[in-house]
């Protein structure tokens, strides 16, 4: 208990990517270029949208949603993670570790749910262009996002809470380099078994049923495009999705790998990996993605940039 008592007091270590100098000056390097990346390709998306009235849609408020999302989930896990390769320890207090947590869970459980709206809104305009206005509405869309964010905020507030409900006496130290929740279960000398189905419950509730919405839409989209007995004409309506595909399958592939492995499959350097990929590359691939298929967002962002 007294080990217990004095994680709870001091908070934890973090023990980031690499205690090797020159790795660490490395990944500082990237990390903080990653970073900036992201915060400005994010940012000029949102900027892009604004100013153009062409992209006031459906989709692109939930991509400004999205591109919202990233840079948040940037800010909350880069920044640490650069002042960790630069001091030797790299203590988080247990207010920080607990707020880090929680605000990475919202945003990543969010992120998984508005990629599977945006893939209905896709269906709605591609296989029901003529009832899109009415099925898309602005009341629905404001409804969709509000209801992504509430239930991801409750459902992170009842991880976090169960996660710091376990007593920490085998360990301070967490093999990761951020506060998230499996790396948690590892240094618990508690049974984690209620935490883990827990978990389970809430990524396949999530997650899956994200997944298989998404699925679901674009077999339908498929099947659509092929219809279109014009090879140009499929091309162009494919090309609207191939954006969100490849977000999808990035961002899907990775975080479910990570909260829907059995405890046993733990293994610290791969899901130290898995977990820079869609805290650190997808929010800095995204814009990126979404802009170089998109002629209106690249005007948009030529007009922005030859007027400074």
């Amino acid at each position: 208990m007294e080990d217990s008592n004095q994680t709870y007091v001091n908070g934890f270590i973090l023990l980031g990517l690499s205690t090797i100098p020159n790795l660490q000056a490395i990944f500082f390097s990237l990390f903080l270029s990653m970073y900036i990346a992201t915060i400005i390709g994010n940012t000029l998306l949102i900027v892009a949208v604004r100013l153009n009235t062409q992209l006031q849609t459906p989709m692109y408020l939930f991509l400004c949603n999205l591109a919202f999302i990233d840079i948040c989930f940037s800010t909350t896990v880069v920044p640490q993670l650069l002042v960790n390769t630069l001091v030797e320890d790299g203590r988080i207090s247990l207010l920080g570790c607990v707020t880090q947590m929680f605000i990475s869970l919202v945003l990543g459980a969010t992120e998984c749910l508005l990629l599977a709206v945006m893939s209905f809104d896709r269906y709605a305009a591609i296989c029901k262009p003529l009832h899109y206005n009415v099925i898309m509405s602005k009341r629905l869309c404001i409804a969709l996002a509000t209801g992504c964010w509430t239930f991801c905020i409750i459902n992170s507030f009842v991880h976090v809470v169960l996660t710091f409900k376990l007593p920490f006496c085998r360990s301070h130290y967490v093999n990761h380099f951020f506060c998230e929740v499996p790396p948690f279960f590892r240094i618990s000398c508690a049974d984690t078994w209620f935490n883990e189905v827990a978990m389970y419950i809430s990524a396949v509730t999530i997650g899956m049923c994200s997944f298989l919405l998404t699925l679901t839409s674009y077999i339908h989209i498929i099947s659509t495009i092929l219809k279109i007995r014009s090879s140009e004409g499929r091309h162009k309506v494919f090309s609207t999705c191939a954006s969100h595909l490849i977000v999808v399958s990035l961002y899907y592939t990775t975080i479910m790998s990570m909260y829907l492995r059995p405890h046993s499959a733990y293994y610290p350097e791969t899901d130290k990996g898995i977990s820079i990929l869609y805290t650190t590359v997808t929010p800095m691939l995204n814009p990126i993605v979404y802009s170089i298929r998109n002629k209106p967002v690249k005007w948009t962002l030529k007009r922005i940039f030859t007027s400074l």
